[in-house]
């Protein structure tokens, strides 16, 4: 789970599914199994559902305070069940709806499948749009709630007999809007790429699920300092050039060197017996002015 504002996307939150069947599962047993612990609910979590973990996952966030207007997902999550729990906490569902025939919504009073509808559409030949095909208001399902719910049919790139379907809680929401905003979401894919690609999130050799979360929660941190450099930053560099940046800046003088300076200068300030506030302001200005441009100013802003 992740939170963008349309420029700046921060990952926030994460679980990581397993399965119910012990032979499908790779590395050693839990040591620890009561569902006290952390370890033992994040197991318990993991072998549930992944709709219901990422309902908890949105709830998880909003009981620390991460609000957001819109929630965007993908087809793996959207389910009228899903848009009714968005609804239910105040936002508005943005999502891609799968093509299946399973799902059905009322439409001109009978109930169809968006492929159905589709067909129904093209048949009549009603007239296509430019950015979309068609939009319009359908009644979703989701027990015995009904709720209003704008689809919005947008051609496959590359299949222009296929195509893709796009929905919003808010009937409200013009096709463009919903097109747009449905677009940030793409963010969280470039997320990924950046995690594999510099932050060798799938180049761990660790087999412990416990292991794993905490080497995922570290990308997650990585990849936050990252995105703040680059919102911070004048120019419009991309998460590699930002990586390659910081690893220079950190080869210019290491911890180790810092510190051995830092001791040795202290030692010999002590040892003439001047250390007296003018000295020590002196130490601490030569000190920062050995260190890296970037972090010497954080450190004296």
């Amino acid at each position: 789970m992740a939170i963008t504002d349309g420029n700046t996307l921060l990952p926030v939150n994460y679980a990581l599914m397993s399965s119910e069947n012990q032979r499908n599962r790779i590395g050693s047993l839990a040591r620890f199994t009561d569902l006290r612990t952390l370890a033992g609910q994040r197991r318990a979590q993991a072998q549930r559902k992944m709709n219901l973990v990422g309902i908890e996952l949105l709830k998880q966030a909003m009981d620390n305070q991460i609000t957001a207007d819109y929630v965007l997902f993908d087809t793996w999550f959207s389910s009228p069940k899903m848009f009714k729990t968005v609804i239910d906490l105040g936002m508005v569902g943005i999502g891609m709806i799968k093509n299946t025939v399973k799902v059905h919504y009322r439409y001109r009073n009978k109930l169809m499948s968006d492929k159905a509808i589709y067909q129904l559409l093209r048949r009549s030949q009603r007239r296509q749009h430019d950015k979309y095909q068609y939009s319009f208001i359908v009644e979703a399902h989701a027990g015995d709630y009904t709720f209003p719910l704008r689809l919005v049919f947008v051609t496959k790139r590359g299949h222009t007999n296929k195509f893709l379907v796009l929905a919003s809680t808010n009937p409200g929401l013009t096709p463009d809007k919903i097109i747009q905003m449905y677009g940030c979401r793409w963010q969280i894919e470039g997320f990924f790429k950046v995690a594999k690609q510099y932050l060798r999130l799938d180049r761990s050799q660790i087999q412990s699920y416990d292991g794993f979360c905490a080497h995922f929660a570290l990308v997650m941190m990585a990849y936050d300092i990252l995105a703040w450099q680059q919102r911070e930053s004048v120019d419009y560099h991309s998460m590699g050039d930002l990586f390659f940046e910081l690893n220079r800046d950190l080869t210019d003088i290491t911890l180790i060197e810092a510190l051995t300076q830092l001791l040795v200068n202290l030692v010999s300030y002590v040892s003439g017996k001047i250390f007296i506030e003018k000295k020590i302001n002196e130490f601490l200005n030569e000190f920062f002015d050995q260190l890296p441009g970037s972090f010497s100013k954080l450190l004296t802003a």
